[in-house]
């Protein structure tokens, strides 16, 4: 499957987190609304477009990753409600592989 350049850089930033978690055998992908949802011990754990990397978190982790600057809820859609459970990451987060694996570990913690 040939991905756009921008969703294959997140899907490889997330296998590196999964990687650094010595978790790679346990993360799979499947094609979602234009992008990848992203499966960890087939739990969704992540919803990735070629623009973004959401995480899905229980509710209890969701205040401090809100509160590093650049987060934000997943808006699936103009005019939709922000999501209860996907927060979208800013690239530096996205791209810092031990950073984004303690938040990977969290999203499948439910």
């Amino acid at each position: 499957m040939s991905l756009p350049p921008g969703l294959a850089a997140r899907r490889r930033e997330l296998e590196d987190a999964a990687t650094h978690l010595g978790r790679p055998h346990a993360l799979r992908f499947r094609p979602m609304f234009g992008g990848l949802m992203a499966y960890l011990d087939e739990r969704p754990c992540a919803w990735l477009t070629p623009g973004a990397l959401a995480l899905k978190l229980p509710p209890a982790e969701q205040p401090a990753l809100l509160r590093i600057a650049g987060t934000a809820r997943l808006v699936a859609k103009p005019g939709a409600a922000p999501s209860l459970h996907y927060i979208v990451l800013p690239a530096a987060l996205s791209r810092d592989t031990e950073q984004l694996a303690r938040w990977l570990a969290k999203s499948v913690r439910r």
